[in-house]
């Protein structure tokens, strides 16, 4: 994952943002709260992460279906698939290490308080 130079501009902007929201977050729901939102955000990103290739819990057939369509694929169609996917890796990379610093500094100062 390469940052572009829009990366490095809206970064501060962010930082700051995302600081805004954990000084909020404390303030409105404690430290236990800010742990218990850092596991639902982990929870939303894990579960995108595995439904990447399509959704679990369905039947095997539909999924092997889906395999067979994919191996049918032109080379344009598989990339364009893999590109769509490498979009989807930063944000998600991003809400995954936000997520466990909530987890982390929440139920972290929680019990060290």
């Amino acid at each position: 994952m390469r940052f572009t130079k829009w990366d490095y501009i809206a970064f501060p902007f962010l930082a700051a943002a995302g600081i805004g929201v954990f000084y909020g977050a404390i303030r409105l729901v404690g430290y236990f709260g800010l742990g218990v939102l850092g596991l639902v955000i982990v929870f939303i990103t894990v579960r995108m992460d595995l439904e990447k290739d399509g959704p679990s819990g369905v039947h095997p057939s539909v999924l092997a279906e889906q395999f067979k369509a994919r191996d049918r694929m032109s080379r344009a169609e598989k990339a364009g698939l893999f590109a769509e996917q490498r979009t989807r890796l930063q944000p998600q990379f991003v809400a995954l290490v936000v997520g466990t610093g909530f987890i982390i500094l929440g139920f972290g100062m929680h019990f060290l308080l």
